[in-house]
């Protein structure tokens, strides 16, 4: 008997070993079991031995368990800017988008163009959809953490405030994620460059929120335009409970897991947006023109389905450590598009908080001061 293997690549065939998966050995001891019993009604002549078919697969569709800690080379560092890119875009492609759209609606058809790209890049694989009711929980939660939640809080965000703003904003996720893990875990602990890091990102939020938020009654300090901050504050702090919950998938091919989770997310804003939002904020959508069409397929193709592919690629190959550079590189990128392509002109007080949170992931990255200190 053959079987094929998940995952697509160039074939190789091998007999069976102790090294095959978990699923893989339940596989063949079922179907051991069966020939086995078709032996006994004498349909078959079973010989015992099984061959496993098996396929390499692609970087992004493999389970990682120990990511490279390496110096990229010149295709991860240009992936590296397209990831930048697409993500700085995002902030890019929601402004235009929010013009029409009312901000749950946006972020239903986010989710749900992502999801449906996604499946068609995992069919053409071979990657089925999974059944497991357990894990379909966990995609949930993460749909809700890494997607829909967050996907909101930016969208109405940037209803109050540029586009360029909410990049450097979003740019605090870091700081939150070694804050949580430094609460709900064991083995990642603060240290002094870290709470350093984290003081001086936060720091940076306060210039940019204004420290009337620190005062006086909560909605009249800081006006809409200062929940508007705060919410995409929010959004980071989301991302960041995504990141160590993320850690309960592990074992499963990530583009299928980004996958999987969109799909969940999607199924909980449809209706949501519906209830809330209207059909009528369709409506209005579908009676817009094309660049508000081309802003929404360039956020859910581009900006999410792209963006995932291109995120695990390096992640794959150049490591964690290398990826947290691209959060150096995203708000320069949305600046970029918002004040080039939308005319945004930032306040000082934008460049010197992204100042601060610049320095605090510097700090919480280490890499600078351990260069610094061995100079």
């Amino acid at each position: 008997m053959r079987r094929r293997h998940a995952f697509t690549g160039s074939r190789s065939t091998k007999t069976l070993t102790p090294t095959l998966s978990r699923r893989e050995r339940e596989k063949v001891e079922f179907s051991l079991s069966r020939g086995e019993r078709e032996t006994k009604r004498g349909k078959v002549k079973f010989d015992g031995k099984i061959r496993v078919e098996r396929r390499r697969s692609l970087p992004i569709l493999r389970v990682m368990d120990k990511p490279q800690q390496r110096s990229m080379n010149a295709t991860e560092w240009a992936l590296l800017l397209l990831l930048a890119l697409l993500w700085g875009g995002s902030f890019f492609f929601g402004k235009v988008a929010l013009a029409v759209f009312p901000a749950l609606t946006l972020v239903a058809l986010r989710t749900g163009l992502a999801a449906l790209a996604l499946i068609a890049f995992l069919a053409a694989r071979g990657i089925a959809l999974p059944l497991s009711s357990a894990l379909w929980r966990r995609f949930l939660v993460m749909g809700l953490l890494n997607n829909a939640l967050p996907f909101a809080l930016i969208n109405w965000g940037q209803t109050q405030i540029d586009s360029g703003l909410a990049a450097i904003l979003n740019a605090t996720t870091p700081l939150f994620t070694v804050l949580l893990a430094h609460l709900v875990t064991a083995d990642e602990r603060l240290t002094r460059n870290r709470v350093a890091g984290v003081v001086l990102g936060f720091a940076g939020v306060v210039v940019m929120v204004g420290p009337a938020a620190l005062r006086g009654p909560f909605l009249g300090a800081v006006g809409l335009a200062g929940l508007g901050k705060l919410a995409v504050v929010g959004a980071a702090a989301s991302y960041a409970c995504a990141g160590l919950y993320g850690r309960r998938l592990a074992g499963l091919p990530p583009v299928a897991a980004a996958c999987f989770m969109l799909v969940a997310s999607s199924l909980v804003m449809l209706p949501v947006a519906l209830v809330v939002d209207g059909p009528a904020g369709l409506a209005r959508g579908l009676a817009a023109g094309t660049p508000i069409w081309a802003s929404v397929a360039g956020l859910a193709l581009l900006s999410t389905a792209l963006a995932y592919i291109v995120y695990f690629r390096i992640l794959a190959t150049a490591g964690a450590t290398n990826l947290l550079l691209v959060t150096f590189l995203i708000p320069v990128s949305a600046l970029l598009l918002g004040g080039l392509v939308l005319g945004e002109r930032p306040e000082g007080t934008a460049f010197a908080g992204m100042a601060l949170i610049f320095l605090g992931l510097a700090a919480v990255d280490g890499r600078l001061l351990a260069r610094r200190r061995s100079g």
